[in-house]
């Protein structure tokens, strides 16, 4: 039994590769500390919990679902993307469409648009999806480099005219993942024009815009006058209500985008189940103040990394927004070097940065997803294991 060719090009998912390492580690009794992957550690919102419940008590909502979504579900993401963003007038009916998280409807898009021949233009470094994606659709992924000097925004002057002419999907991911840097309505508006011109989907992965700090609100690339012309935006409930498990997301925007996603969609999956569709319109609702006393506890997480990384020599800024840190590893360090010393000296997993594209080499990635006693304890093993930013001393 032989697998398909498309595999020999893709290499196993950096996070399934993590997990394999930790639960390796734990077997033989070493206690790890798990600061790779972003999946938030507190529990969905009660009123959350409570409307899911009901919804399924409710005997309705055990039958197969609209694939677009429920249409009070729509109605309620245009109501919220109106609140949130000040985006007015989405049409439910074919400008929104639900998906089962971030992932299933991000790679449905490449499925829907890219064909032999096609390029894509991906950030590197990117969430791994975006490369992975263009290869299994037969395409031509285009990297796109994330600089720390340009504040790890894309340089579109720099995409030559040929591969431009040849691009479906333009994809970008702010705040992002895995920099944590954060974008302007300005660079968005750039974007818009540059799609417009060649007649490329713009793609904007919008999975941590409620996840910031400081008062920072990150805005969407709809709210560019004519966007919803060439910009389809990529929802999750994921990390902004501790939903992960739950699968629950959505896509809003041009509705040609939206229709080729629908029809990948109605071919390879049956919709998600409808209680989650109610209990994530209760999550819409969730007020202001809570939702920020769910980022603070990020937001204080972030304070503590960053602190115990500055006393270690470390000369980093705290991020504005996503679940975070993107972190330099010290001199005469690889990325893979480095965060195989954190794990064999320190019991400490990160993610190395090249694990999301060639211009991640030189970088690590923090994620605030466990409490902060356990935070400070890597820092003390960091500390007692003699690892500074200016080398590991004996």
């Amino acid at each position: 039994m032989q697998f398909a060719q498309r595999l020999e090009k893709i290499p196993p998912y950096l996070f399934a590769e993590i997990n394999r390492k930790r639960d390796e580690l734990i077997a033989k009794g070493v206690d790890i500390i798990n600061l790779g992957v972003g999946d938030p550690d507190k529990p969905t919102p009660a009123h959350i919990l409570q409307a899911m419940h009901e919804a399924i008590d409710d005997g309705s909502t055990h039958n197969y679902p609209p694939y677009q979504g429920m249409d009070e579900f729509r109605k309620a993401t245009a109501k919220w993307m109106e609140r949130r963003f000040g985006v007015i007038g989405l049409d439910p009916a074919t400008e929104i469409i639900s998906s089962i998280g971030s992932k299933e409807s991000i790679h449905n898009t490449f499925l829907a648009f890219v064909e032999p021949g096609d390029y894509t233009l991906i950030p590197d470094p990117g969430y791994p999806v975006y490369r992975t994606s263009t290869i299994f659709a037969g395409g031509q992924p285009y990297t796109m480099p994330l600089k720390a000097e340009k504040n790890f925004l894309p340089d579109i002057r720099n995409i030559p005219e040929e591969i431009a002419q040849k691009t479906k999907l333009l994809w970008i991911n702010y705040p992002n993942n895995p920099t944590g840097a954060v974008a302007t309505l300005d660079f968005f508006a750039e974007l818009v024009a540059f799609c417009r011109h060649y007649d490329i989907l713009l793609c904007h992965d919008h999975a941590y815009s409620e996840m910031a700090y400081d008062g920072y609100k990150p805005p969407s690339v709809l709210q560019i006058p004519g966007a919803k012309d060439i910009a389809i935006e990529f929802h999750s409930l994921s990390k902004s209500y501790n939903m992960t498990g739950w699968r629950m997301g959505f896509v809003v925007g041009n509705s040609t985008g939206i229709k080729g996603l629908s029809q990948v969609k109605t071919n390879v999956d049956s919709g998600v189940f409808k209680a989650i569709q109610k209990a994530a319109i209760a999550a819409f609702s969730t007020s202001e103040a809570q939702l920020q006393s769910l980022v603070s506890i990020y937001q204080s997480r972030r304070d503590v990394i960053v602190r115990g990384l500055q006393s270690l020599g470390w000369s980093i800024q705290p991020p504005q927004a996503t679940l975070y840190v993107w972190v330099p590893v010290p001199k005469g360090y690889t990325s893979r070097e480095f965060t195989s010393l954190l794990l064999d000296k320190c019991g400490i997993i990160v993610p190395p940065g090249n694990g999301y594209g060639s211009q991640g080499e030189g970088f690590f990635r923090i994620a605030l997803t466990i409490p902060e006693a356990r935070m400070q304890e890597a820092i003390q093993r960091m500390h007692n294991a003699g690892i500074f930013y200016g080398g590991v001393r004996e």
